[in-house]
């Protein structure tokens, strides 16, 4: 199964929603309230979903904050309406509020962030940080972490038949 554009635009409005509920918390200087309102908001619309949702890489674990838990089961298929329904599997990697500290302070550049795959399609990371390079499929298997960068971007655009000047990248400096 992949995942459908209609899936597609609820996790979207999943992300949206954290967002919404953490911008409200903007500046107010309480960090573990904006990390809380942001992940029990990706909940509630996450469990709204027809899905059987399995979160592989959440946060929360290693700093003691509000969290959608590794290994949390999230969807209709684990509530009374989904009962003798069929959900597709679904893992998930998720950070209601990635720049917790940023969001509380009123500063620029905090994002919620949601990936989703058919089940067993995200790696199933403990809970560590680490460098992480994100591809769209087309380059998956043509780019390495320990390349330079030129070498990543020249690979990539190959892939989209575009010229390197063509992409657009993004980089999160935390």
């Amino acid at each position: 199964m992949a995942i459908d554009r209609n899936l597609e635009q609820d996790f979207i409005r999943v992300t949206e929603q954290a967002a919404i509920a953490a911008a409200r918390t903007m500046g107010l200087g309480d960090r573990k309230k904006s990390d809380r309102v942001a992940v029990e908001a990706m909940r509630h619309e996450l469990d709204g979903l027809p899905i059987a949702g399995r979160i592989v890489i959440g946060e929360g674990e290693r700093d003691e904050a509000p969290m959608l838990y590794i290994g949390e089961k999230v969807g209709m298929a684990g509530k009374p309406a989904g009962k003798g329904r069929e959900f597709d599997k679904v893992d998930i990697a998720v950070d209601p509020l990635e720049g917790t500290n940023l969001c509380a302070t009123g500063a620029p550049n905090a994002i919620a962030v949601l990936a989703a795959s058919d089940e067993g399609g995200l790696l199933h990371a403990p809970d560590l940080y680490m460098e992480k390079l994100v591809v769209g499929p087309s380059s998956k298997h043509l780019v390495d972490l320990d390349a330079p960068v030129r070498e990543n971007l020249r690979a990539i655009a190959r892939a989209l038949g575009r010229q390197v000047d063509e992409l657009t990248v993004v980089v999160l400096d935390r």
